[in-house]
């Protein structure tokens, strides 16, 4: 918040303000383990140097937050956080142009390292098989996961580990929010289609 309003309004208090609360999280997530809030803390203070002009300390704590992401595979935590973000993964995408996970995560926002835009539609990590396809259009049914499974003609652990597969390439958590994302980047009518 205090980032929006730093946007908003111009005043650099609200980066000091900003700077200060993320130190005393970024200290408690670390005490507590908790590696998902520290690598969200770690995202906002690079957001927060990078506002304030400090870029090398941006990307300090930008390259220690997706050490820690890229074997979790975070995604959305990066991809959401337009033009700042896409600014700073690109400038680490060219220091360390070997890095695939950064790459994938300019791919995921809709950016490549040398900031080409890429159709909505390819805006996935890595696309959806064509069963994964098939799936997706029947989690958009009423159908339950076992008819699911039958009108497939595979197991219903199958269908779970599918159904996972989809979740983590859409950056979702359930069936509803999959549906959604799949329609957003149009991928249900491509599932028709086949």
């Amino acid at each position: 918040m205090l980032l929006a309003l730093h946007r908003e309004q111009g005043a650099e208090t609200h980066l000091h303000d900003a700077a200060r609360l993320l130190e005393r999280l970024l200290q408690a997530a670390e005490a507590g383990e908790r590696t998902g809030s520290v690598i969200e803390v770690l995202v906002l203070q690079a957001l927060t140097l990078h506002a304030r002009g400090d870029v090398a300390g941006a990307l300090a704590a930008l390259e220690r937050a997706l050490t820690l992401a890229e074997p979790e595979g975070y995604v959305r935590m990066f991809a959401g956080e337009e033009p700042p973000m896409a600014s700073l993964l690109r400038r680490v995408a060219n220091q360390r142009p070997r890095w695939d996970y950064v790459r994938r995560l300019l791919h995921a926002g809709g950016t490549t390292p040398a900031g080409q835009t890429t159709p909505a539609g390819q805006r996935l990590v890595e696309p959806l098989s064509d069963r994964e396809l098939d799936v997706l259009r029947l989690l958009g049914s009423d159908l339950g996961g076992p008819k699911i499974a039958r009108e497939l003609s595979v197991s219903l652990n199958t269908l779970r580990t599918h159904t996972k597969n989809i979740y983590a390439k859409l950056g979702v958590n359930s069936r509803r929010a999959a549906v959604r994302q799949a329609a957003e980047l149009n991928l249900l009518s491509r599932a028709r289609d086949r």
